[in-house]
């Protein structure tokens, strides 16, 4: 039975008042949508099986001008709203897989209004899941399952490698490196510094600061200090890093971050697979 066949069968039944909310549960898939949302997405759904030849061509356009790099992407509507999130290790290759089309038969009603995508290439691992926790907690995008921030409690650190800490990663710029600093309290910094040190007391000073308790980070990183402490304790685990109970100022963190930059076999995750 065809979704639309399937909307039409459950709105007969409820008559007059139709409960949108537990229609988005029952035949859409979708969890604790608020009753608007709801309403919007069960009227999409009841269309959505003649927008299959509209979906393949945005898929095509799509794919086409994708790169083959890593990177976050995010699909949207025809009128540019969100609907979904991801990260891949190559984009092109990620992409297609969302417009191949043995999927249409099972995509969703908010997957089939995909017209259009936006993507931002990263250099690390790390920092797609950063940029993809932050744009998720930012859009909101109805494609997604909302799991609230990252915590500890669930994943598998040991107490003793929650340290203050800051990661030395590769950058989508090849002369530089982003710099990932992570607190135990829960904040994140993410500061992308020249490998050639010409504006790295200013970033030191920066990074000290926020190690220190006296700039905070915003939106979704001041909370995804459990992703960080998880990433290094297992995929990450070879990475370049430094403790912040190991330097006792900014213009020792400053010494430390310029002795690493200077020898580029310290920098680069050596798991670069997302």
């Amino acid at each position: 039975m065809l979704l639309r066949d399937r909307l039409q069968q459950r709105l007969r039944e409820m008559g007059d008042a139709p409960d949108y909310a537990r229609l988005a549960e029952e035949v859409l898939g979708l969890k604790n949508v608020p009753a608007a949302l709801a309403r919007r997405l069960v009227a999409q759904g009841l269309v959505v099986d003649d927008r299959q030849e509209a979906w393949r061509r945005a898929g095509a356009r799509i794919c086409g001008s994708a790169p083959q790099t890593p990177g976050v992407y995010r699909l949207l509507d025809a009128e540019r709203c969100p609907l979904y999130v991801g990260k891949a290790v190559n984009l092109r290759r990620r992409l297609r897989a969302h417009f191949a089309p043995a999927r249409w038969r099972r995509l969703s009603p908010v997957m089939a209004r995909v017209d259009a995508a936006e993507w931002q290439e990263v250099g690390s691992e790390l920092e797609s899941l950063l940029v993809e926790a932050q744009w998720i907690a930012d859009l909101r995008p109805p494609g997604n399952v909302q799991v609230g921030p990252p915590r500890l409690t669930t994943r598998d650190v040991p107490q003793a490698r929650v340290k203050d800490t800051i990661a030395l990663l590769p950058s989508v710029e090849p002369d530089s490196v982003e710099l990932v600093a992570a607190l135990a309290r829960g904040g994140v910094l993410v500061q992308r510094t020249r490998r050639n040190g010409r504006d790295l007391a200013v970033h030191a000073a920066r990074l000290w600061r926020f190690g220190r308790g006296r700039a905070a980070s915003g939106g979704a990183l001041a909370a995804a200090a459990p992703l960080v402490f998880s990433w290094l304790d297992h995929r990450g685990a070879a990475v370049t890093r430094v403790e912040y109970a190991a330097v006792s100022s900014a213009r020792d963190l400053q010494r430390v971050l310029a002795t690493a930059l200077a020898h580029r076999d310290l920098l680069g995750e050596r798991i670069v697979v997302l």
